[in-house]
């Protein structure tokens, strides 16, 4: 039994709940809460009440966020809070301490579709805890009450009339939505199309008027007409157009049934209370702890409202069968600290002893999906050399499972340090363990190198695979940031596990280059292997004045 994402939620729940059933699971890329074995509670989810965070942060620095993605990219100073305010500071600061991933923070603002779980929830959290998102505007200890200008200029509440009702099909034969402003828009769209979803499903309206404010999660909430009293919130604009989603039946039809001339109420302030969540619903989970002194929580405190059913229910972590959970670095789904849940979950359950059935493997650069399946990045950095594709991971821990279940061959576990919401790989592969390569990538014997054009930048790397987990099978540089690791120097031929390779650069155009390596292992050391091709990858920073 193996899955990822949800998979991963569900997976370690059928060795749970079947006893004897299945032989073993590898989930990959899950999370959620710990209960008592036994347990149907629905999920509250860590996860979801950080991503509140996320979505603050992403509301707070706007534009600035580059400057936050430079700091921490390959060379770069490391400092994200440089040019912040003392309120922006706190706030990034949080959602790091909750666990968001360092170096994945173009995902705080190129999201891949966290958005949805505010969309789909909205309602439901509004039904179970109202007194939140009255106090967070009304009462001392909540930033809405104490800090207005935190908020105040994003806010949006009118009364409006839609103008235009747009269609899948609309999306994606108007000409016009082929414009740069349009393409998340137009991705989604077109994606929905391919999916065999009918071209006339209303997904979007146009409403002029809005005015100044934050558009992102603001709700739409059909007044008269067909469709009266339906609620759906904003999940991506451009102009003075809105794609929306919903709760349950809202997400089926959309905007369907509105016409041109309904009235619409375009509201915000339940997102942007929203945007504070995690302060005020603290679940037990460490990565809320710098909400606490002695135990004592900061904030007025509420209820931590329950998730869909559709999240499923609390782990118990007491299980029969081999488990072996395998969590990526750079998810900004599923952040690191999620990845240490359910070893707490067998150790709460059953003891050190659980973890005689139980592994945890770590890939090093991988983010929720393959690097070709986000967008082009807007950083201008291709995302394949900044994320792994992790499929081959799974694909040999999947065969590392099978042998712990029908040889007794334990898999190789990675070694990992965890402070601060933090997930830290050792720098060596023989400290780290686990069975991706290990990379180490030096310009002119540093992260950075600053040169003027013309002049020879040294570029150094090592490669070493894991004892015991291959040989090396592939080493491929991308000099110029192209993503396309067309250069080779060759001499790799599946007999070493470790190669170190020195190339020498001359760049004769200013400009910053980022530098990557991506390497290759495969355990039969196999070099024209189709499968289990086990990556990483290393970047360094040239500047060329």
């Amino acid at each position: 039994m193996f899955g990822g994402s949800g998979g991963g939620r569900r997976s370690p729940l059928c060795l749970e709940n079947a006893p004897g059933v299945w032989d073993g699971a590898l989930p990959f890329m899950g999370g959620g809460d710990v209960a008592e074995p036994g347990n149907t509670q629905r999920v509250k989810g860590a996860q979801n009440i950080s991503f509140a965070t996320m979505f603050n942060v992403q509301r707070l620095l706007g534009e600035r966020l580059a400057s936050v993605v430079d700091a921490m990219a390959p060379g770069g100073s490391g400092n994200p809070f440089e040019g912040l305010t003392t309120h922006e500071r706190e706030e990034l600061a949080s959602l790091y301490r909750q666990g968001f991933p360092r170096g994945d923070e173009k995902m705080i603002g190129e999201q891949m579709g966290q958005i949805w779980l505010w969309s789909a929830t909205a309602d439901l959290l509004f039904e179970q805890d109202p007194e939140y998102f009255t106090n967070f505007w009304t009462r001392p200890g909540y930033v809405g009450h104490d800090l207005p200008d935190a908020v105040a200029g994003d806010v949006i509440d009118v009364e409006l009339t839609v103008a235009r009702v747009v269609t899948i099909g609309d999306i994606v034969s108007d000409p016009m939505f082929l414009a740069p402003e349009y393409a998340q828009m137009y991705r989604s769209a077109l994606t929905w199309s391919h999916m065999g979803s009918p071209t006339d499903l209303a997904v979007a309206v146009q409403i002029t008027g809005v005015g100044a404010g934050y558009r992102l999660g603001m709700g739409i909430q059909v007044l008269d007409g067909v469709a009266g009293g339906r609620q759906l919130y904003c999940t991506q604009s451009a102009h003075d157009f809105y794609f929306c989603d919903g709760r349950g039946e809202a997400s089926i039809v959309r905007f369907g049934g509105v016409q041109v001339g309904d009235k619409v109420h375009v509201d915000n302030r339940r997102f942007l209370a929203y945007c504070y969540w995690a302060r005020h619903h603290l679940l037990p989970d460490p990565v809320f702890d710098s909400f606490r002194l002695d135990g004592v929580a900061v904030y007025p405190q509420h209820i931590a409202p329950d998730q869909s059913p559709l999240m499923g229910v609390a782990y118990s972590g007491q299980f029969t069968g081999k488990l072996m959970w395998v969590h990526h670095t750079h998810d900004s789904s599923l952040w690191p600290p999620q990845g240490l849940v359910y070893k707490g979950a067998v150790l709460r359950s059953q003891g050190e002893a659980g973890l005689e059935h139980f592994a945890l493997r770590w890939t090093d650069h991988a983010e929720h999906v393959p690097p070709m399946i986000f967008p082009p990045s807007t950083s201008g950095r291709p995302n394949n050399t900044i994320l792994v594709d992790y499929l081959p991971v799974i694909e040999q821990s999947l065969k590392d499972l099978a042998s712990w279940v029908e040889d007794g061959i334990r898999p190789a576990e990675t070694q990992y340090r965890y402070a601060d919401g933090k997930v830290t790989l050792p720098e060596t592969a023989a400290e780290r363990g686990g069975i991706q390569p290990v990379i180490q990538l030096s310009a002119n014997g540093g992260q950075r190198a600053d040169v003027n054009a013309g002049e020879t930048v040294t570029l150094a790397v090592n490669a070493c695979v894991p004892v015991g987990t291959g040989t090396l099978i592939g080493l491929h540089w991308d000099l110029d940031g192209s993503g396309e690791f067309g250069t080779h120097i060759g001499g790799i031929d599946g007999s070493s596990a470790e190669v170190s390779q020195v190339l020498e650069h001359i760049y004769t155009s200013p400009g910053t280059y980022f530098v990557s390596v991506l390497a290759e292992s495969h355990r039969e050391g196999d070099v024209d292997a189709t499968s289990r091709r086990v990556p990483n990858l290393a970047q360094v920073r040239v500047v060329v004045n």
